[in-house]
């Protein structure tokens, strides 16, 4: 059976391949200083007897209304409005294609739910790798309208956008 939960500092993090090699990096070094000492960002895993599958890294954020695409823009104050963002989710290459990318976002849509509950906030947003728009798509997401902002040599993840009217209440089947 598959868990998702938290990491914990114990988790070896070490050995987790995704074929992404800036996602391995960010998880085996980053993911627990950003979760247990900077406090920026908590990390979830995906769990199967004691073997990291696959993770996701989600934190607060806030989104400048000219960012939404125009139909999410409607009846919405223009100042920062709350969202979850989705920065980070990898599988691990031999659980590729068993659903475990999918598992992650039904997470990351209960979370903001949560968040949108507790705390407010108007949706979830991604920032995807172009190989990952299609998948992010497929659930409803649409690209962001991105006014500035640049990493150089990297390539440009798509930062996309989904609104808690696009967020199943109740259990979800995606």
């Amino acid at each position: 059976m598959i868990e998702v939960r938290l990491l914990r500092q114990e988790d070896d993090r070490s050995q987790f391949r995704s074929g992404q090699p800036d996602l391995d990096r960010f998880f085996a070094r980053y993911a627990g200083q950003n979760q247990f000492r900077h406090h920026i960002g908590n990390t979830y895993v995906a769990v199967e007897g004691g073997e990291i599958l696959g993770f996701m890294t989600v934190s607060p954020a806030q989104i400048a209304i000219d960012h939404l695409p125009a139909a999410q823009r409607k009846r919405l104050p223009h100042y920062p409005l709350p969202v979850l963002r989705l920065a980070r989710l990898a599988v691990a290459e031999p659980a590729q294609g068993r659903g475990i990318g999918r598992l992650l976002l039904r997470v990351a849509l209960r979370l903001t739910r949560e968040m949108s509950a507790a705390l407010g906030g108007v949706g979830l947003v991604v920032d995807a790798k172009s190989e990952a728009v299609t998948f992010y798509r497929r659930y409803g997401f649409e690209p962001l309208d991105v006014l500035e902002g640049s990493l150089g040599d990297c390539p440009e993840p798509v930062s996309m956008f989904l609104p808690l009217s696009g967020i199943p209440d109740g259990p979800m089947h995606l």
